[in-house]
This record gives structure tokens, sequence and C-alpha cells, in this order.
């Protein structure tokens, strides 16, 4: 059995206890022994890193009685929480927290169907409504012309338009280069349907199954994946697996980001 030994160290000469102060991000403190003074910017593997007020950055270990606040010692510790991340919309933007939504200009976006329109809502939604962009949807764009021509675009009214199946040789393209103007921009992805903008991983497949010439598209994607041929059905199932920008093709991404920035420049 161990001996019990007394601490016979006087009273006046024992450590006394200091404070213990969390290493939160913007603390202000002083490294014991030295003359730096900084801001914390970060705390990890037993290290703090401290800003000095010239941009200057020197990492020190979280020794105990290692830093003075406000010309006291005290023991850093880890964060006591860690720094927020800062909040984002499903098209990846900063998010704007209690954004009114902005009165609706002139521009209009087009795009070609339902689904389109329902798409680019649950991913760009919040920064439509932030740059007070209204989406529409054609159905099909045989009447493109026309329905431009009725718009009249100009400077403070521009359109931007989102084609399916935009690829050359295609009855779209030739639909797409009879619409010009310096008011008017009609871009457009490869894919038969929007339904293909959406990663396939995101729905848990492979990848988007060939559908035979002759036969309607979305009826034959239900058909090869088992699915109900209920196309309404399908596309609200795919639609609730879209969560952000990520489960979208690029192709689709840049594509509408394109359309966004036309539509509100000044």
């Amino acid at each position: 059995m161990r001996e019990y030994s007394p601490d016979l160290t006087p009273q006046w000469k024992r450590s006394k206890p200091v404070p213990e102060v969390p290493a939160d991000p913007d603390l202000v403190v002083e490294v014991a022994g030295t003359d730096f003074c900084g801001a914390v910017v970060a705390c990890e593997a037993g290290t703090v890193t401290l800003e000095d007020r010239f941009g200057r950055r020197r990492v020190f270990p979280l020794e105990p009685r290692g830093f003075l606040l406000d010309g006291a010692v005290v023991t850093l510790t880890r964060p006591s929480r860690a720094p927020a991340a800062p909040a984002r919309t499903a098209s990846g933007s900063l998010a704007v927290p209690g954004a009114r939504a902005r009165v609706a200009r002139a521009g209009r976006i087009y795009v070609e169907g339902r689904h389109d329109a329902e798409l680019v809502e649950r991913v760009w939604g919040d920064d439509l409504r932030i740059e007070g962009v209204v989406v529409e949807y054609l159905e099909g764009v045989d009447d493109l012309a026309a329905v431009v021509a009725e718009f009249a675009p100009g400077p403070d009214a521009r359109l931007g338009v989102l084609v399916d199946h935009l690829v050359p040789g295609s009855k779209e393209s030739r639909i797409a280069a009879s619409v010009t103007g310096p008011d008017v921009l009609v871009v457009g992805h490869p894919y038969v349907d929007v339904w293909q903008a959406v990663k396939p991983s995101a729905l848990g497949i492979a990848a988007w199954p060939e559908v035979p010439r002759g036969q309607d598209w979305k009826t034959g994607v239900c058909r090869a994946l088992g699915w109900p041929e209920h196309t309404g059905a399908a596309w609200q199932h795919i639609l609730s697996r879209v969560t952000s920008y990520r489960d979208l093709e690029p192709t689709l991404l840049g594509r509408v980001e394109e359309l966004i920035d036309f539509v509100t420049a000044p």
C-alpha cells in the first residue's frame, strides 16, 4: 500500500489555479513571456493560431498558464464551439437570412416545361426571389420566335430561355438560332429531357437507361427502372431526391447560372 506523503510546500509558494478560457475565434490574448498579442483564428491539434493587428500569424502550444487575458494569466482550452459555417442556399450561394423577395423584374427566364421550372425553383428559388426573377414555362419551343417577339425584350427587360436537347443539328438548335438579339439569350443542355440533368447517383441508379427511338422517353425510363408507368409520380420522386446543386449535372448548372446573370445584369 502506497504511503501517503503530505505536500509540505508552504501555501504561499504553491501555484494558484488560473482560469481556463476557451480559445474561441476572435478572442484576443497575449502570449505569456512575449510581447505578441493577437486574436484567435484557429485552434487545433493542441495549438492555437493568433493573428496580430498587422496581419501576422503565429502558432503557439496550448500550454497551462501560457497566455494573458486582460493582463491576467489564463490557460487556453479547445474552443467551446466550432465556428459556424455560413448558411447557403440550395444553389450554393450565401443565404441572406430574413431577406424579402424583391419586386419582380420585367426580365424573365423561360424554360420548356413544368418539370424544368420545378427543378429550377428547387435549386435556385431563393436566389431568384432575392433577385426578383420570375421563371415561366413554355409548352415546347416550336413557337419560340413568336413568344420572344411578343415579349419584346429590351435593355430593361431581358429574356433568357433554357432549351432541352440543344445539340448541333437538332430541331431545337435550329429554332434557337432563329432567335437573336442583344437582350435575349437562348442556352440549353444536351439531355433529351431535364430528368437526365439529375445525377443518377442522387437516385441510387448507375445511369439513366437508354430508351429506343420512337418510344416515349419518360415512359421508357419508368419501364426500364421498374417504376410504375406514371411519369408525374416518377418526376415527383426524382425531384424529391434533389436537395442542392450537387445533385445536378454541371452542364445544367452552368446554363442556369448564365441565364440568371444575363437577366439581372445592370
